[in-house]
């Protein structure tokens, strides 16, 4: 099975719609499942350690399921489901066994929640955050605007290029989900600041010779900036502003998006800036504005309490 689980990543690579993250999760996940059955010593060859695909059946990813769904959470073991699913499919494709024992296995419900957003002056505060002119102050100036400016995802923002955005036109092209393409405004503000890290980007590219001269975000050693560094950017100025609520990246993007519903944007334009592939994904910054809406009234109304 550990060839297998190899052979099942090199195809993902080489598919044009799996995203490195995607590939990486499912990779960790077939390799948990393989060590608990190692663990378990279910379904292994009579000939060497190694777990028998072909002997792999429903009964087995249940029992696998069940012994991870009081520690994993609902989207995590339908993640895993996916992958187990895939990686049978691809067998099956390469007949290497003759039928899919995760077919008839279905994913949890998801969870439901509410993505959490900050206010617009949060929001602000937030971004007020790198006041100073050096270039890394001004390159995270520049990358927090940009995030709530067009309602990019973490791995939208690292991936951007110099020439994906055109701070003439304040436009950017993103490279989404499925690696699907799409263009989003840039606002004023996030131009403005945009243009002044730009000037000062070439000394960070200077700084090694290991630049990556394409790369819009640059770290301290001229590289490609990382979503790990991303999530530390904003934990950053999150402490440095004293902030009540703890945003992460992510939160920008909602907080984007809400406040667009918020100022009257219809939710297909949303749906559209956000790269949605289906409108009940938007839908769900309705009911969190109708539940903002709601402890507004039960706060302000006269006759709201009984």
């Amino acid at each position: 099975m550990r060839n297998a689980i190899e052979r099942f990543g090199i195809a993902l690579q080489l598919e044009q719609n799996r995203s490195t993250h995607t590939i990486r999760a499912y990779l960790s996940d077939l390799r948990q499942f393989r060590q608990y059955l190692l663990e378990k010593r279910f379904c292994l060859r009579g000939d060497q350690e190694d777990v028998n695909p072909e002997a792999v059946d429903q009964r087995v990813i249940r029992s696998y399921l069940g012994n991870i769904y009081r520690t994993a959470k609902r989207r995590s073991i339908a993640r895993k489901i996916s992958a187990i699913r895939a990686f049978f499919q691809f067998l099956v494709r390469h007949g290497l066994v003759h039928t899919n024992p995760a077919d008839l296995i279905s994913s949890p419900r998801p969870e439901k929640h509410l993505p959490g957003v900050l206010s617009v002056d949060e929001v602000f505060k937030l971004l007020d955050g790198p006041s100073g002119a050096s270039p890394l102050e001004l390159r995270d100036r520049a990358l927090m605007e940009l995030a709530y400016s067009s309602g990019l995802r973490v791995s939208e923002l690292v991936g951007l290029n110099v020439e994906d955005v055109d701070v003439r036109e304040g436009l950017a092209r993103v490279m989404g989900k499925g690696r699907k393409e799409r263009i989003v405004p840039v606002g004023a503000r996030a131009v403005e600041v945009l243009k002044n890290y730009l000037l000062q980007r070439g000394e960070l590219r200077n700084r090694t010779g290991r630049s990556d001269p394409a790369a819009l975000f640059l770290n301290r050693r001229g590289g490609r900036i990382t979503d790990r560094a991303v999530r530390m950017i904003v934990n950053k100025y999150w402490r440095m502003q004293a902030m009540v609520k703890r945003p992460h990246p992510h939160t920008l993007r909602h907080s984007f998006a809400t406040h667009l519903l918020d100022g009257g944007a219809d939710l297909r334009s949303i749906q559209e800036m956000l790269g949605h592939a289906s409108l009940s994904t938007t839908q769900h910054y309705v009911h969190l504005s109708a539940t903002r809406l709601m402890e507004v009234y039960d706060r302000a109304h006269p006759r709201s309490r009984k």
